[in-house]
């Protein structure tokens, strides 16, 4: 009898016990017609061996070629009822004729593949008696071997089966549970590198188009509360806010297209993108300066150049936001095997211990967003601030290193 779910290994002992099946049947009736006469009872005893193996025949083919398949529970039942078929026309043909004992071998497969365990246990242990009675028929006279090879062979044969059957049945599940797991850890991944994407749009969208956002509206003020007394003065400042709408444009299209940042891009480095950020940032209220030490080539790798801008973008816009600066410097410096960016304002400070501790994975800004970008190249954040002494944040990145997943 074939599985519900074919299994190459099962599928080939199937072919090998039904085989035998047929094998036995045909050697046990050949044996029976050459040592009985033609007679009723032998008639009786060829009609069975044929139903029997029509029977056989008819379940082994049933599972071979069926078109449609059952359901479970009908296909279990038709198996039960197949297996009783064949076990009762055998009881009776063995009963006439004891030469058919040993076709019991593939019933006793089929047991214990179609029914429970203690079910099947119990049925080869009544096919087992069958085998035993019709050898001592057979025998002249008693002979212990006849009833206890039998009973071990078939208890043998029946605990390495069930055995075996536990065995295929555990690793099944061990593979339903890393199939299962994979999927789970797929999903995980899709997820984690969703978030991890979000965070990045956030960075990304704070520290561009809100910052620039920012300044336009801090500008546009700035030119309605001089328009009267001061028309140049204002006039500058729109042109100033039209600058930034210009930027802010270039790095709207380079989200769509997931471009390098529009500095980057429209200038040629790191130090000529700081010193257009630095001419972007300055007014009347803010100097911005840039010193470069060290050569920054285009050797420079553009994920690290791009991370440093970012960095400069938020911390200009915290000293904008929150310092009250008159001067900030920026001063990228190159070495070896590592680049450092520091941002220095002469600002009011603050107390870096009070600040709170972003959490693991925060989308927050400022801060713990410039944290979140120099974790992700494997780099490191220091920052130096007291109460009235200014500010200094010093952001380290290796170059050339491995980016952390």
């Amino acid at each position: 009898m074939q599985p519900e779910e074919i299994d190459p290994d099962a599928h080939w002992l199937s072919l090998v016990m039904h085989l035998t099946f047929f094998v036995l049947q045909a050697t046990a009736l050949i044996r029976f017609i050459q040592r009985h006469p033609a007679t009723v009872n032998s008639a009786l005893v060829i009609t069975l061996a044929a139903l029997l193996a029509v029977i056989y025949a008819a379940g082994v083919g049933r599972d071979a070629y069926a078109t449609t398949k059952p359901s479970a529970r009908r296909s279990q039942a038709w198996r039960v009822g197949w297996l009783a078929a064949v076990v009762v026309v055998w009881a009776v043909l063995v009963e006439l004729a004891p030469s058919f004992a040993w076709v019991a071998v593939p019933l006793i497969y089929a047991a214990l593949r179609i029914l429970p365990p203690v079910a099947a246990c119990v049925l080869v242990g009544v096919l087992t008696v069958f085998v035993i009675i019709a050898q001592l028929a057979l025998s002249p006279r008693f002979d212990l071997d006849l009833v206890v090879g039998p009973a071990a062979v078939a208890g043998f044969a029946t605990a390495v089966f069930l055995h075996m059957k536990r065995l295929a049945s555990r690793q099944r599940r061990l593979i339903d549970d890393l199939i299962r797991t994979r999927r789970e850890l797929a999903a995980t991944e899709r997820r984690a590198g969703t978030l991890a994407e979000r965070q990045r749009l956030s960075m990304e969208i704070h520290d561009t188009l809100a910052q620039g956002l920012s300044s336009q509206q801090m500008l546009l003020q700035a030119a309605e509360r001089t328009w009267d007394r001061d028309p140049a003065k204002a006039h500058g400042h729109v042109r100033s806010a039209t600058k930034i709408v210009e930027h802010n444009l270039a790095e709207a299209r380079r989200f769509v297209h997931d471009l390098a940042p529009a500095d980057l891009a429209l200038s040629g480095g790191l130090p000529q993108a700081l010193r257009a950020l630095a001419g972007r940032e300055s007014d009347e209220r803010l100097r911005v300066l840039v010193h470069t030490e060290g050569q920054v080539g285009p050797e420079l790798p553009e994920r690290v150049q791009s991370t440093l801008l970012r960095i400069a973008q938020g911390a200009l816009a915290n000293v904008r936001e929150h310092a009250r600066a008159t001067t900030a410097v920026l001063t990228l410096t190159t070495l070896d095997d590592r680049a450092v960016l520091d941002v220095a304002d002469d600002g009011r400070g603050f107390d870096p211990g009070a600040l709170p501790d972003a959490p693991e994975g925060s989308r927050g800004h400022g801060l713990p967003a410039i944290r979140a970008r120099v974790r992700q190249l494997g780099g490191t954040l220091a920052v130096e601030s007291a109460p009235g002494e200014g500010t200094v944040l010093t952001a380290t990145v290796p170059l050339g290193a491995r980016t952390p997943e």
